[in-house]
């Protein structure tokens, strides 16, 4: 097993570019991004479009998977974590996994190498 882990967060898309930013000056060299829905504590809203209600059950989030070596890993979810804060609900999930293998495709090298 390699220490490399992979984070996957999902925040508010307005923060993205403030995360990205943080992220890089930590010392992140890359991530994947997914404009994703979903829903939690806020369990959706309603909304009126052309003066019908109607329910929003689903909110726009940004899905960022990042996958680091182990010795970066806390720092990049207390960044994100203190980043995407906005003290209000909706503000997102961090979840940190463990990687099996990780192989760069270009190059063939695996592991911590391939990051």
């Amino acid at each position: 097993m390699c220490d490399v882990k992979l984070i996957i967060a999902a925040i508010k898309p307005f923060k993205l570019e403030e995360v990205r930013q943080a992220l890089t000056e930590i010392g992140v060299r890359g991530m994947m991004v997914t404009e994703i829905k979903g829903f939690g504590g806020q369990s959706g809203h309603t909304e009126i479009y052309r003066g019908a209600e109607y329910a929003v059950n689903f909110v726009p989030k940004v899905r960022l998977e990042i996958v680091v070596s182990d010795g970066l890993a806390e720092a990049v979810v207390e960044t994100i974590a203190k980043t995407a804060r906005t003290d209000k609900i909706g503000d997102g999930k961090i979840f940190v996994l463990d990687v099996q293998h990780a192989m760069r495709v270009r190059t063939g090298e695996t592991d911590d190498n391939a990051l």
